[in-house]
């Protein structure tokens, strides 16, 4: 592909949207920040995720945030020449003022600040001081005798129940007299009256007395700033309310760690917390961050430091090991050493394959499938990296359990997924949600366990650690799990980096697809993979570039060739073509585009909360997850949807938070999805942002056609080349690689 096509790139990451979507400052975000960057986000800009609930992109001509408390408001359009583009799936997130936090929708709510340590933390506070203070060293953390090896997981009490899978614990309830009182404390602190209800369901039944108590902790509700907590506390307080405050530097503590985890941090290293702190005018960060280990608020976690490439590792108890300090929220440290036992007790609770296997894997119908099933014999967890067309060996080998007599399964992160699944040969594929929730797949055991012996996950790289964990801890000792997906996507849009973490680790046996993606665009995004933006042959206009000055010309090219010409020169209808864009706000972001393609291919007036029968939407019933439907009909219990022939009901007072209109999404939401077409708008104002894994998860939205609408010059190709993916500071590999380590 010519390097001086412009490409349009996606805003900087900032706050995770609700759909999944790092909300960014620009016109959009296209991948997570690195643990410096999410300790540095501008306090301005809004947690507006709970990584999944409702996206929100702040950008130029983005919507105004939630009104802050203390008294701060919160040419003929037929495709040009060829050349890749990008897409992403419809979710649009809805303006800050109700836009949920990064807890909406997960099981379990951050500890807040001040609350009781645990024994974990405790611990953990007293080695960090015993450091510091001199009394022992950091190596000595790390020549301690290690714990034995677990050669077999200890029998596992009996389940309460077979219940079907953890929901996402109801909001704490609280009565007419305790809410008047949350109105009356944030009256008094200038706050408006929309917070009473979040910071009731954030605090719980005594909101009102915390929030008199401490006012900082307002930001535990989401979209709440520091800027506007300050404010708040000012009022509440008087003169007692000043920076440096040990409630504020720990409600700080917490909203900073939460944030980073909205940009896919498990953790973050203390510098770059302490850093944070100091640009909130906390006068001692390094005192607050102790008081916050003291106290509970956070855990600390010493980590040994890889030796760089070609350097020697220490060597003899007396050399110094070089250790990193890591800080995190108890929610996503301990998923994630849940996760890494989990996965060790599925490794060594596992008994090997008989020799029926190596018939099975002899009759697998591709080479790739036959290595997939001799690894899968022969081991507990097993990764496999391809693309679309591996899915196909997944399938196969779940094909050859089930012939086997085993109870297997396969699951894939998206209703779309699945579907793609079945057409790869396993008409009995599920989603991981259906299967954990029980409306999908055999169901559990009299323990409450899955009733599998094998599982695939597909779109593994879409897992994020919690759910991830509640997965593993649903497999009985002894299942065979397989992690397969697309190594190159972009990562979860929760927390965690699951997939490329057990990848890295080599904890378990690795298998890489050999069957490669066909087509043009199947070649284009194959040289993306590997920093290679080529041009492909097109000879059927496969693969098409439009080239755009500015965003009104991109928004207006997009219009011409979603409603015009992919129909007529293409064959694709315009309701199986996709757009996709880098964020959600600015003149070419989701809601513009939205806006645009709603005027041309279903004008109307909106009469149930913005949407009309006949309306694409991007529908998000659960953090992390986006399903594309359509409006079929307003009903006084709610929107009436049709998702992929499904009808779904979406209550009143959902609406406005779970549904986004859905001809334009983003590269995060589209990610495990396809469409016979999509087109891919790259705005100049994206150009910062783009990433080689943005553009691969973009492009390969398209099955049959892809147009991209380039606007960003020499970014595309540079980004392609040289920035392959945001950084996350998960603790995964170093807890797996101990663990493979003890049990060598």
């Amino acid at each position: 592909m010519n390097t001086d096509r412009r490409a349009g790139d996606p805003a900087p990451s900032g706050t995770r949207t609700p759909d999944g979507d790092p909300a960014s400052p620009s016109s959009g975000s296209a991948e997570h920040s690195g643990a410096q960057q999410a300790a540095q986000a501008a306090p301005g800009s809004p947690a507006d995720g709970s990584a999944q609930a409702e996206p929100t992109g702040t950008a130029s001509g983005a919507e105004p945030a939630a009104p802050a408390p203390g008294g701060t408001p919160a040419p003929d359009g037929k495709p040009a020449t060829t050349a890749p583009g990008n897409a992403e799936p419809p979710g649009e997130p809805q303006a800050a003022r109700s836009v949920p936090g990064p807890d909406a929708g997960r099981p379990e709510a951050p500890e807040a600040p001040g609350a009781p340590k645990s024994a974990v933390a405790e611990a953990l506070a007293a080695a960090v001081r015993a450091v510091e203070s001199g009394e022992r060293s950091a190596a000595s953390f790390f020549t301690e005798a290690p714990r034995p090896a677990r050669k077999a997981a200890p029998a596992r009490p009996p389940r309460q129940a077979a219940a079907p899978a953890p929901v996402p614990a109801a909001a704490p309830r609280i009565d007419a007299e305790g809410l008047a009182g949350v109105r009356q404390v944030l009256a008094a602190g200038g706050a408006p009256e929309q917070l009473a209800v979040p910071a009731a369901e954030a605090l719980g039944e005594q909101a009102a007395e915390a929030l008199q108590e401490d006012p900082w902790r307002l930001l535990a509700v989401p979209g709440v700033r520091p800027e506007q907590a300050d404010g708040f506390a000012r009022a509440v307080l008087g003169p007692e309310a000043g920076p440096g405050d040990e409630r504020r530097a720990q409600a700080l503590t917490g909203w900073l760690l939460e944030r980073a985890a909205l940009e896919g941090h498990t953790v973050l290293e203390a510098p770059a917390l302490s850093a944070a702190l100091a640009r909130h005018a906390v006068p001692d960060p390094d005192g607050a961050l102790q008081s916050a280990i003291a106290e509970g608020t956070v855990l600390v976690f010493q980590e040994a430091v890889e030796p760089a490439p070609g350097s020697a590792a220490p060597q003899g108890e007396d050399e110094e090991v070089p250790v990193r300090l890591l800080l995190g929220l108890d929610r996503y440290a301990m998923a994630e050493e849940s996760l890494a036992d989990g996965l060790a007790r599925l490794i060594s609770t596992f008994t090997a394959g008989d020799g029926e296997w190596e018939g099975a894997a002899a009759a697998a119908p591709t080479p790739s499938a036959a290595e997939l099933v001799r690894a899968a014999a022969g081991a507990g967890l097993v990764t496999h990296s391809g693309g679309e067309a591996a899915r196909a060996e997944p399938a196969a080998l779940v094909a050859a359990a089930r012939a086997l007599g085993l109870r297997a399964c396969a699951a894939a992160h998206t209703e779309d997924g699945r579907r793609r699944l079945a057409a790869s040969g396993d008409p009995e594929a599920v989603t991981v949600a259906g299967l954990l929730s029980g409306a999908e797949g055999p169901g559990r055991d009299e323990d409450g366990a899955l009733a599998l012996d094998v599982l695939a996950v597909l779109d593994a790289p879409q897992l994020d650690v919690e759910t991830a964990a509640v997965l593993v801890e649903s497999l009985a000792d002894g299942t065979r799990l397989v992690l397969s997906g697309d190594p190159a996507v972009l990562w979860s849009a929760g927390p965690g980096r699951v997939f490329a973490d057990v990848v890295a680790a080599r904890a378990c046996p690795a298998v890489v697809s050999r069957t490669p993606d066909e087509g043009p665009v199947g070649e284009l995004v194959s040289g993306i993979g590997v920093g290679e933006l080529t041009q492909p042959a097109a000879p059927g206009k496969e693969v098409v570039i439009v080239p755009v000055r500015d965003p009104g010309e991109a928004v207006h090219r997009t219009v011409q060739l979603v409603a015009d010409s992919i129909p007529r020169a293409i064959g694709v209808p315009a309701g199986q073509t996709q757009v996709i864009t880098p964020g959600h706000g600015g003149p070419a972001g989701t809601r513009a585009l939205n806006a645009a393609l709603k005027e041309r291919l279903n004008p109307g007036p909106g009469r149930f909360g913005g949407f009309d029968p006949g309306d694409r939407v991007a529908y998000v019933p659960a953090p992390g997850r986006m399903i594309p439907g359509t409006v079929a009909a307003a009903e006084p219990e709610g929107l009436r949807l049709d998702c992929g022939g499904s009808s779904v009901l979406v209550p009143r007072e959902r609406v406005a938070e779970a549904v986004r209109h859905g001809w334009a999404v983003t590269a995060h939401q589209a990610a495990g999805i396809r469409w016979p077409a999509a087109v891919v708008v790259l705005p100049g104002d994206a150009a910062r942002t783009l990433t080689r894994s943005w553009v691969y998860t973009a492009f390969g939205r398209a099955e049959r056609h892809l147009s991209v609408v380039h606007g960003v010059d020499q970014a595309l190709p540079r980004a392609v080349a040289e920035v392959p993916a945001k950084e996350r500071t998960t603790r995964l590999r170093a807890l797996l690689r101990a663990q493979a380590h003890q049990a060598g």
